[in-house]
């Protein structure tokens, strides 16, 4: 491993991902020289510095001393790891949009390549504690946009990055979950099946070396990633206060399309869902073809009208159809009084009450003609009676258990 590539393992190691002022240290003099810095704890007297910053010196000097890049890529290594560094072919230039917040490197795990699996990727993020309703949208979306040659981006957490994962592997699709821990590291425990599936299939990754372990500011900080190697991303459940809204905010800061499913306005899952639609100028979508219009190509990548039901009445012929409508809500009628309802003549209504009956709209009674229920009916039969497809599932893992 070149001298640089141990400088930027090592980085990650040392300092938190993403901090301004160690960016500008490498951009002004190397990762090398960087580490160097950081070793003697003394700036080159060009790269001018706050006390503050100065100070952050010794914080790292402490954790470098316990950092083993070496050791790092020998672990990466045993379960076919890699580190990938700015300049790289598998490097996504979008990263370079975080500009002083970009990462040092990255670890990943998986067959997947990073930087062409990002040339036509949407996040899909949300709310840990989802509802069914979420839970089967995140899966749908994300198997929908896979069987349309999309990856899928998430933060592999409980809830609807799960599911977003899941619904990408299901349809054999290529997903990316970017954690806030090593990407040996299974957390949460509870997707330890789902990860080792990705690994197995698609892409884990980290700013953080193997080993690492999750807390509170990385999971922030790891939502700017999310959204800058995406070209859009899509809030499917959110509560007021959600780390799904923190990506959501730097999806905007980029550039990037912000999309947010609307839910029930009872649901507190859906608080901040709409609270992006009606103040950040969010764009509603509500099927995969809306977020593909959103994010594809301009004027390539359209989204079709939704397609309307078609009901049998529909594909009768437009004097047939008079007569049907003819009839009565309840009760009984005679042909003279349809005739008059319809405008028709009276033979003209005989000879269409036989194919009515024949269809199945309408049944003879002592009294006249009735519609029959199927008749009555504005939906057709398989429109009433279909239950919801079960979530797509993989491994062992169970989608809708309670984080």
């Amino acid at each position: 491993m070149s001298d640089e590539r141990t400088a930027r393992a090592t980085l990650t190691a040392v300092a938190e991902p993403g901090d301004a002022f160690l960016n500008r240290m490498i951009d002004h003099c190397g990762p090398e020289d960087a580490l160097e810095a950081i070793r003697s704890t003394r700036l080159p007297r060009s790269l001018p510095a706050t006390p503050q910053e100065v100070r952050r010196l010794d914080n790292w000097r402490i954790r470098l001393i316990a950092a083993e890049p070496d050791q790092d890529m020998a672990v990466c290594a045993r379960f076919r790891g890699r580190l990938i560094c700015p300049g790289e072919p598998e490097w996504p230039t979008t990263l370079d949009d975080l500009g002083a917040g970009r990462p040092y490197a990255l670890w990943l795990r998986g067959p997947g390549d990073l930087r062409y699996s990002c040339l036509r990727s949407v996040a899909i993020v949300g709310s840990r504690a989802a509802s069914p309703y979420g839970l089967r949208a995140a899966a749908e979306f994300a198997s929908e946009l896979a069987d349309q040659g999309w990856t899928v981006i998430s933060g592999g957490a409980l809830g609807i990055d799960a599911a977003a994962h899941r619904g990408s592997l299901a349809a054999d699709g290529p997903t990316v979950a970017v954690l806030a821990n090593g990407v040996d590291v299974p957390y949460p425990a509870s997707n330890e099946g789902l990860f080792a599936e990705m690994a197995r299939r698609s892409l884990l990754v980290s700013e953080s070396p193997p080993g690492a372990h999750p807390h509170r500011l990385r999971f922030l900080v790891r939502n700017r990633v999310i959204a800058a190697l995406s070209r859009g991303t899509v809030i499917v459940e959110a509560e007021a206060r959600s780390g799904a809204l923190n990506t959501a905010g730097w999806a905007a800061r980029l550039g990037r399309v912000v999309m947010a499913v609307p839910g029930p306005i009872t649901s507190r899952s859906s608080i901040g869902c709409h609270r992006l639609l009606r103040e950040e100028g969010a764009t509603l979508v509500t099927r995969p073809e809306e977020i593909i219009e959103a994010v594809g190509r301009i004027g390539a990548d359209l989204a079709p009208p939704p397609a309307t039901p078609v009901l049998p009445r529909d594909r009768l012929e437009s004097v047939t159809r008079s007569v049907l409508e003819a009839f009565p809500a309840r009760g009984a009628a005679g042909p003279a009084q349809l005739a008059v309802n319809a405008g028709v003549d009276l033979n003209t209504v005989n000879a269409k009450l036989g194919l009515l009956a024949a269809g199945g709209f309408i049944e003879r009674t002592p009294s006249g003609w009735r519609l029959t229920k199927s008749g009555r009916t504005n939906s057709p039969p398989a429109m009433q009676s279909a239950d919801p497809p079960p979530l797509p599932r993989v491994g062992n893992d169970h989608p809708q258990a309670p984080p």
